[in-house]
């Protein structure tokens, strides 16, 4: 009998993986039953993943980041992304994508669902280019590894189903055409074979294999825009209606669905892209990425896409896909993983924040008491990263002339006479 969380919230269940996103939001549980079940909030949870750790993804809930990790045919290994995976872990990733496309990919696909407590997400077609090259698309290598993928516990699952045929002409006029590697793999196959999209033909023969183990679709964009000039442009919204007709036959069938969204997108058009995808796709999560907000900064995309992310979050995207300082340039490494997490728990947390999510200001105030008495210790404790505050604290002291004042009531940027903190408490106190 097929099980999904969408399934059980409809038949009126509080499923356990409710229950604990619902107390790890502080919502209602039933109110997050009726989000699962009307496909506005998903619940990627694979019944074969089993030291899961539940992640609600939607709207109305805290903004997720997802970080992706993977091999390529040119470098990294098992014990590289092994590494990459915890740091992601330490850094607050809400979900994982293993983007391996060289090596023993069952190897690694395997060995990160047993270390990960996070939903793990991959794109199944790089498995399939990787085992039978480009010309190996078809609907039978399609569904095997899917379920092969399904089976070891792969929690999520993107497949470009909404970029058909007809789309790829107008995509072509573009100023940097496709750049997505599946939508790219997808357009060439389509092109060299005369064929409609495998993805999207066979799309029930999908949802039946999600049944079967709850796998819930993240639905790609394989059109999204490279470029601010390709931005919000035909290709991209016709493959946004297909999407939007996917969403309603995963809901149909009692599949969970979210939708993936732009990369590159100019600050004045997020808030309509972000509208759009909920007008288009009946409020199905939006996953996006970034979205860039300019162009001309390699080496700094994490913050550019982050400042995107903020606005793309508090305009109703669901999920941030992180970008790392080697977004365009390199396969990142363990040090980008981080650097790129903790720019897009930012915007996700200054989302939230806006949004008065339940809780979302609780730290901040927490932070700003402990700073209030000069409780170093405290204020390290509630920072997004501890380490790089107690070094940047550690490295202020050793250049102070008073080096070894840790506790003091003052930073080494005032110091005592014109520490502004220091005097509001005086005057507090003479009040």
């Amino acid at each position: 009998m097929a099980f999904t969380q969408m399934l059980a919230a409809r038949s009126g269940q509080i499923t356990p993986e409710i229950r604990a996103v619902a107390a790890a939001e502080k919502i209602d549980a039933d109110a997050l039953r009726q989000l699962v079940a009307d496909g506005k909030a998903v619940i990627p949870a694979n019944i074969n993943h089993r030291n899961l750790v539940p992640c609600g993804i939607g709207r109305a809930l805290r903004t997720k980041v997802n970080a992706n990790i993977g091999s390529s045919a040119l470098s990294s290994c098992p014990r590289h992304e092994h590494e990459k995976l915890d740091i992601a872990l330490k850094y607050g990733a809400d979900t994982v994508m293993d983007l391996s496309t060289g090596g023993d990919l069952n190897l690694i696909r395997r060995a990160l669902i047993a270390r990960s407590p996070a939903p793990l997400g991959t794109v199944p077609i790089y498995e399939m280019v990787a085992r039978a090259g480009g010309s190996g698309i078809s609907r039978e290598l399609m569904l095997e590894v899917m379920n092969s993928q399904a089976e070891q516990g792969v929690d999520y699952m993107t497949i470009h189903a909404g970029l058909l045929k007809k789309h790829v002409p107008l995509a072509l006029k573009r100023k940097l055409g496709i750049v997505s590697r599946g939508g790219a793999l997808l357009a060439a196959w389509m092109t060299e074979t005369g064929h409609e999209n495998p993805f999207y033909e066979f799309f029930d023969e999908i949802l039946q294999l999600c049944l079967k183990y709850d796998v819930t679709l993240s639905l790609g964009d394989g059109l999204r825009p490279g470029c601010l000039a390709d931005a919000s442009d035909p290709a991209q919204f016709a493959e946004l209606d297909t999407l939007g007709e996917l969403v309603r036959r995963c809901r149909a069938a009692g599949v969970q669905a979210m939708v993936e969204g732009p990369g590159h997108v100019p600050l004045d058009q997020i808030e309509m892209n972000m509208l759009r995808e909920r007008e288009v796709c009946d409020d199905a999560p939006f996953y996006i990425l970034g979205p860039v907000v300019i162009d001309c900064a390699p080496g700094y995309d994490h913050l550019t896409a982050a400042m995107g992310g903020m606005m793309g979050a508090y305009w109703g995207a669901a999920m941030l896909c992180y970008v790392t300082p080697k977004e365009h340039l390199g396969l990142p490494e363990a040090d980008d993983v981080a650097r790129g997490l903790t720019a897009f728990k930012i915007a996700a947390h200054a989302a939230d924040i806006g949004l008065h999510r339940p809780g979302a200001r609780d730290r901040d105030d927490a932070i700003s008491d402990a700073r209030a008495v000069f409780d170093w210790e405290k204020q390290f404790q509630l920072a997004l990263e501890p380490e790089r505050a107690r070094a940047y604290r550690k490295q202020a002291l050793a250049a102070s002339s008073k080096p070894d004042d840790h506790g003091s009531e003052y930073c080494t940027m005032c110091g005592p006479e014109f520490c502004s903190v220091r005097l509001s408490a005086k005057l507090k106190k003479a009040l």
